[in-house]
């Protein structure tokens, strides 16, 4: 006799283990490609932006100095070869303008940074509205560039100018702020120190409260002041931070170009009548934007670049140096 045969289900308890078991397996493998993927596509953003608005233009403009290119016609391009960087070497506006970066750098760099860490070494210590003072300090750098620009052109005006007016009080006579060379670089270095003093008090004051109250106990136990503190103590424990400030303050004054633009007035790319304060920046868009020499304006853009990577290098060699001490 035939023996039917017949399939046996497995019980319904095994089959629902099973499909748990493979639900469990399709998670862990969603996990595992979640914690793997996941942090890429947080950054991808960031990454495409720069892409976009940061490697392409700068590879594009480095392209575009080795052409001549108008903007007329930015799509024409006739290869020129090393010629615009030459050119600039024997450019005796290239030279002024980047002896006017370097002064004004130079002038607006160095008492900004001391204010700074006066201003902070003040605020380190209880005073009353405390907090009202930190934010008065941010309030020049909340400020637009247009605003603070046009103010200090009337306070520096060489007729009805505040300035002049105070400098009369004390028999100086009226100064010629906007056409003088010395005294254009320091009015539109004033804009600069304005502006960016409290953010470096900021940061120094962050600092400064990071550091070990045990270290100015033990200094006034071996009877050090409150000057003798500030420069055997927090001065050697703010050198990463200073050196920090001097390098972005450094940068900053290397792309100097809204204060001397707005500063100048209807000519102001010019820097001036005799071009006694125009830095870099305003000599790129002279060349690009009304001389219409895309191409010259580009190698001056990639001659800033370059700069900044030989600051960033001697950046990197303090910092390696003073880790050694």
């Amino acid at each position: 006799m035939a023996v039917e045969s017949r399939t046996v289900a497995p019980p319904a308890e095994g089959g629902a283990a099973l499909r748990e078991d493979r639900r469990a397996q399709r998670r862990s493998r969603r996990y595992r490609r979640d914690v793997r993927w996941s942090p890429y596509l947080f950054v991808a953003p960031f990454f495409v932006f720069f892409t976009a608005f940061g490697l392409f233009p700068l590879l594009y403009t480095g392209w575009s100095s080795l052409h001549r290119v108008s903007l007329h016609s930015p799509t024409t391009m006739e290869w020129a070869g090393l010629h615009n960087y030459t050119r600039l070497l024997e450019d005796e506006f290239f030279w002024n303008a980047l002896r006017n970066t370097f002064t004004m750098g130079i002038i607006s760099t160095v008492p900004q940074l001391l204010m700074a860490l006066g201003l902070a070494h003040l605020l380190n210590y209880r005073l009353r509205g405390s907090n009202f003072f930190r934010v008065a300090m941010l309030t020049p750098y909340a400020t637009s560039v247009a605003a603070a620009a046009l103010v200090f052109v009337l306070l520096f005006g060489r007729d009805y100018g505040m300035v002049n007016w105070l400098l009369e009080l004390v028999g100086i006579d009226n100064i010629d702020w906007q056409n003088g060379t010395w005294s254009s670089q320091l009015a539109v270095s004033s804009i600069v120190i304005w502006r960016w003093t409290g953010y470096n008090a900021l940061i120094y004051l962050a600092a400064m409260q990071a550091v070990p109250r045990d270290l100015y106990e033990s200094a006034a136990l071996d009877g050090a002041g409150r000057w003798q503190q500030f420069i055997h103590v927090t001065i050697p424990s703010l050198r990463p931070t200073i050196l920090f400030t001097v390098v972005v303050s450094t940068i900053g004054a290397t792309q100097l170009f809204g204060e001397p633009l707005l500063f100048g007035g209807a000519g102001g790319q010019k820097g001036g009548p005799s071009r006694q304060y125009q830095t870099l920046g305003l000599y790129m868009y002279e060349q690009g934007w009304f001389n219409f020499h895309l191409g010259r304006a580009s190698a001056i853009a990639w001659t800033m670049f370059l700069l900044l990577l030989l600051i960033a290098l001697v950046n990197w060699l303090i910092a390696r140096r003073l880790r050694k001490i």
